[in-house]
């Protein structure tokens, strides 16, 4: 899988303040520019989770619903939740 690597300048200063608390300041930053693309309507569920690494459809729940988000689950998003356990294992 060929992936895009993304720079953002920030100044240091803020950098540091911004990474002081919050911890891993590139995975917030890429978790916030998936959750507006999905709220816009530019990525679907399934890219979301794909962009954010999430291995289940559970864990893109979980993060969607730490940020004030609720999907409805239709029998599709079951049908694929089931194959992806498959693929992992379980």
């Amino acid at each position: 899988m060929l992936c895009m690597n993304v720079v953002l300048p920030i100044p240091d200063d803020l950098a540091a303040r911004l990474s002081a608390n919050q911890g891993d300041l590139p995975r917030r930053a890429l978790e916030a520019l998936g959750l507006e693309e999905f709220r816009a309507g530019r990525l679907t569920l399934p890219e979301l989770r794909r962009l954010l690494g999430f291995a289940t459809r559970v864990e893109l729940d979980g993060f969607l619903k730490s940020h004030g988000e609720y999907e409805d689950v239709t029998l599709e998003d079951l049908d694929q939740d089931l194959r992806d356990l498959e693929t992992a294992g379980f």
